[in-house]
């Protein structure tokens, strides 16, 4: 039995893929271990949403190589896209495959063994509408499953290489969607996290079907055994008063949204090509507190992107005290070779770059922490996940609908048993900055 060994590099789209290759491996016969391990086959799937990812995903190609020089290396993904040429003369590469080609692993590698002339399966995705047929039936995590519902971005940021690398948009069949759903419920998962490249872009190939996000979510929440339903990064304009009041009637979802801003100056989101202004995405914000009861609102933002001042970056700190966000995905802007971005001028200087992430750091440590706050004393029902030790004692942990996490006293129970089990209770004191003690009803 040969033995393969996988490495995801890059976002939960990738993550999902990479269980996927898994399992099409396993269902071949092959035995999978740890990556440090020595293996026949080594998977990497890459990433390339930045040089520095480029960086990582040629490192770790030649750390595979170099673990066995016999093993066939296969580089999967965003940088096989971006970089084909480079990784065709790369001799710590045996195979490349492209972004949804994924499903050809097991081809190519039984090619490979039985000494024929093929290397690799790449499409180019400019001119694709085809949806990679990926399945997984169940994942590492047992307590939630993440789902790809969709690939390709049509949006063209400025300072992002993902159109290029996925190709543009494309949605997975509704019907393909409920199948799996419905197989990891059967399986035990009682939670789902839709993603994609651009998630709320779902549906717009099906817009003649009369097929869209919503209509998605609505199908899915139909599903026995599934309790909860998250959301990846959503697009801040599907925030509607129609799209806030539907969802807020749908009981299993759960009131955490991540918006992704990037920068609370419009200056700078012009120049990043965002499709909104701070007015508007602080309106969609008042719509989800109108509709939901102390919703998380999370973000991601850029800091030191070309030609931010001190000024700019100033307005983008009071409009992100002003929203009050649970969390905040803070990045130092990244170039990127072959974006707008990367050619632009008034590059910021790294040590301002890191200068002005320490100063969202400590405010995104402030906010979180009131956040938090707001849940202690009220009734919140958490999902267990996993056993942790503080201050010598052993607890139960698990979040919230709102994603704030909370503990409950072991007590001499068994963790096996009580994972991936409800538990309800009123929220106390903070065991740690970010855990909240649940006293059980």
């Amino acid at each position: 039995m040969r033995k393969a060994a996988l490495h995801n590099l890059g976002c939960k789209v990738n993550a999902y893929e990479t269980e996927a290759m898994e399992q099409l491996l396993e269902a071949a016969g092959y035995e999978i271990v740890s990556f440090e391990e020595k293996a026949d086959v080594y998977v990497i799937n890459t990433c390339s949403v930045t040089n520095v990812a480029d960086k990582k995903s040629r490192q770790m190609l030649h750390r595979a190589k170099a673990k066995n020089p016999d093993a066939v290396v296969v580089a999967a993904g965003c940088y096989v896209q971006a970089a084909a040429d480079k990784l065709r003369e790369d001799a710590a590469v045996d195979l490349i495959i492209g972004n949804n080609r994924k499903a050809d692993l097991v081809p190519l590698l039984e090619a490979w063994f039985a000494g024929k002339e093929i290397r690799e399966s790449i499409t180019d995705l400019a001119g694709s509408n085809e949806y990679e047929k990926l399945h997984i039936n169940k994942q590492a995590e047992h307590t939630r499953a993440f789902i790809k519902v969709q690939d390709g971005c049509n949006q063209f940021c400025s300072y992002c290489i993902i159109p290029y690398t996925r190709g543009r948009v494309r949605s997975r069949r509704p019907e393909d969607v409920e199948e799996e759903v419905k197989i990891l419920a059967e399986e035990g998962y009682k939670e789902i996290v839709l993603t994609g490249i651009h998630l709320t872009s779902y549906g717009i190939d099906f817009k003649d079907e009369g097929i869209d996000f919503l209509t998605l979510i609505k199908r899915l929440h139909e599903i026995d055994g599934i309790e909860r339903i998250r959301f990846g990064s959503l697009e801040p304009r599907v925030i509607t008063e129609e799209f806030a009041s539907e969802l807020s009637r749908l009981p299993k979802i759960c009131p955490h949204f991540h918006l992704s801003l990037q920068s609370g100056c419009d200056d700078t989101l012009k120049r990043m090509n965002r499709h909104y202004t701070c007015k508007e995405y602080a309106d969609r914000c008042e719509i989800l507190r109108k509709h939901f009861r102390n919703p998380a609102i999370t973000t991601d933002v850029i800091v030191g992107f070309p030609a931010e001042t001190d000024a700019d970056f100033e307005t983008t700190r009071r409009f992100l005290e002003k929203v009050h966000f649970y969390e905040m995905h803070v990045f130092p802007y990244s170039r990127r070779a072959g974006t707008r971005a990367d050619r632009m001028p008034d590059q910021v200087p790294e040590p301002v770059k890191k200068e002005r992430s320490a100063v969202l750091l400590k405010l995104e440590k402030k906010m979180s922490g009131e956040y938090r706050s707001s849940f202690a004393g009220t009734e919140q029902e958490i999902l267990l996940e996993e056993p942790v030790t503080i201050n010598d004692e052993i607890y139960m942990t698990g979040y919230t609908k709102e994603y704030v996490k909370a503990a409950i006293r072991l007590d001499g129970r068994d963790p096996k048993a009580l994972k991936n089990t409800f538990v309800s209770g009123i929220l106390g004191d903070f065991l740690t900055e970010e855990i909240l003690l649940l006293n059980e009803k």
